[in-house]
């Protein structure tokens, strides 16, 4: 069977205005040795008053400017592939330029059209998106691959291969229409060594541009990796500035292990409580999808470091505390037990929304009760009569945060909660919640989100890691 690898390179892998580019492809030329490539991209980070900032950030500042009748110049915009161009070949320049020029034509007649509207929402949105960003990235791309004399070629929006629900700003992979409509990317496929396309953006059945929500271009690499995985040994391979590590570097600067096996349950917990290794929604997918294919995370500028993810890891061995983590920004909804159930069923059909785990239940006044933890409490502010539509006398509580013990294996660790727990407390911390259960690989220790209180308490359950004995 042949091989295929599903290559993300995300914002910070490309740099600001493309100053890393030169690495990209020097790796595309190390994976493409013994595979067929597809290299999914971000839009590129650049320097916007002064700030290093997102090009989507960008854009969408751009779009909600237009949206109150304000024109903004698009030459923030065009900054960063005009130093991109200089990478190519002198002979693709002027198509390169040519095929610039032509989706940003694109986005200044969306823009004239959201002036007008006074919206800038759903098809405008993911239009401005798609066509300032991902999209326009993976043509520029293209020609910089080819220009580095590999035989590559580009996926185009007319045979879009992800197709999505009709939820335009925050879209659902349909995996079986994609795999309908994979054909044209597929002969792409054999005909090259290398494609490329842009993350983040989806298609409806109708030819809608849709998006998923930020952080969608893992789902990207994701849900191509699900498409190809009958018909090539597939893995997906997210290069990154650094491969998985047992803490955040930005919260822990001491003792930080490098981690060099996860299972798909161990990376989609971490990344639901702040680890940046990829979004959950992604694994998740695979997972609902019967996919078992390796997950990647590779240190981009020293290769050889990687951590690999798998459905069920071959090695056992290694610290069993996997990662320390945490999350600012938390609510905490109690909820009526038969409120809750009907809840769930609403966020996971009609809202398709899953940023939150269920702590253990209390009991009051013979009424059992639910609680609920949102790991984006503006989430909750924002649909607050939403979520008390279910139950009146339901209470949601504010500023929480959360630190979070991961590990398949930490049940062989003796004593692990409380001494975490214990650490919190010497931290001069309140612990308001625990929750430990052994089926679900992680601990969840809940206080107060005030000031620098998580990522202290982050610093001293991961000082105690390293002095855990364990079997």
């Amino acid at each position: 069977m042949t091989k295929l690898v599903v290559s993300k390179f995300g914002g910070s892998a490309v740099g600001v205005d493309g100053v890393l580019i030169p690495t990209i492809i020097k790796r595309i030329n190390e994976l493409k040795k013994d595979s067929k490539v597809i290299a999914v991209f971000s839009a590129p980070l650049t320097v916007y008053n002064g700030k290093q900032r997102s090009l989507t950030d960008i854009a969408l500042e751009i779009g909600r400017n237009a949206e109150k009748g304000e024109r903004t110049d698009i030459m923030a915009v065009k900054k960063p592939y005009q130093k991109i161009v200089e990478m190519v070949d002198k002979k693709l320049q002027d198509k390169c330029n040519a095929t610039i020029n032509s989706f940003l034509d694109k986005v200044e007649s969306v823009l004239s059209e959201i002036i007008q509207k006074r919206e800038f929402a759903n098809e405008n949105r993911a239009r401005l998106l798609a066509y300032s960003g991902e999209i326009l990235m993976s043509h520029v791309m293209n020609y910089v691959i080819q220009s580095s004399e590999i035989k590559s070629n580009v996926i185009p929006f007319d045979t879009w291969p992800i197709i999505t629900d009709n939820n335009l700003e925050s879209a659902n992979f349909l995996a079986r229409e994609s795999a309908e409509r994979l054909g044209d990317t597929e002969k792409l496929l054999e005909q090259n060594d290398v494609l490329s396309i842009g993350g983040f953006i989806g298609k409806t059945v109708d030819g809608l541009e849709t998006t998923y929500e930020r952080g969608g271009s893992d789902r990207t690499a994701a849900d191509l990796g699900i498409l190809f995985s009958k018909k090539y040994d597939t893995r997906i391979d997210f290069e990154k500035d650094s491969a998985v590590l047992s803490a955040d570097p930005r919260v822990v600067k001491e003792e930080l292990e490098s981690i060099t096996s996860l299972s798909y349950n161990e990376a989609r917990i971490a990344g639901m409580f702040g680890m940046k290794i990829l979004d959950p929604i992604a694994i998740k997918e695979i997972v609902e999808n019967g996919v078992d294919m390796p997950i990647i995370i590779t240190d981009m500028g020293k290769p050889e470091k990687i951590t690999k993810i798998e459905r069920s890891p071959g090695q056992k061995n290694g610290h069993p505390l996997k990662i320390v983590t945490g999350k600012k920004n938390c609510a905490i909804v109690r909820i009526e037990k038969e409120s809750a159930e009907r809840l769930f069923n609403s966020l996971d059909k009609d809202r398709r929304y899953s940023e939150f785990v269920v702590l253990s239940p209390f009991t009051r006044d013979d009424i059992e009760f639910t609680r609920i933890l949102f790991l984006d409490g503006d989430y909750v502010k924002r649909n607050e009569r939403y979520i008390l539509g279910f139950d009146s006398l339901a209470s949601i509580t504010y500023n929480r945060g959360v630190i979070t013990l991961i590990g398949d294996e930490m049940w062989r660790v003796q004593q692990v909660a409380s001494k975490a727990s214990s650490r919190i407390g010497e931290a001069g911390l309140n612990i308001l919640n625990m929750d430990a259960q052994e089926e679900t690989s992680r601990i969840i220790i809940v206080t107060e989100d005030s000031g620098d209180n998580i990522e202290k308490a982050i610093r001293a359950v991961h000082a105690e890691r390293s002095k855990i004995k364990f079997v």
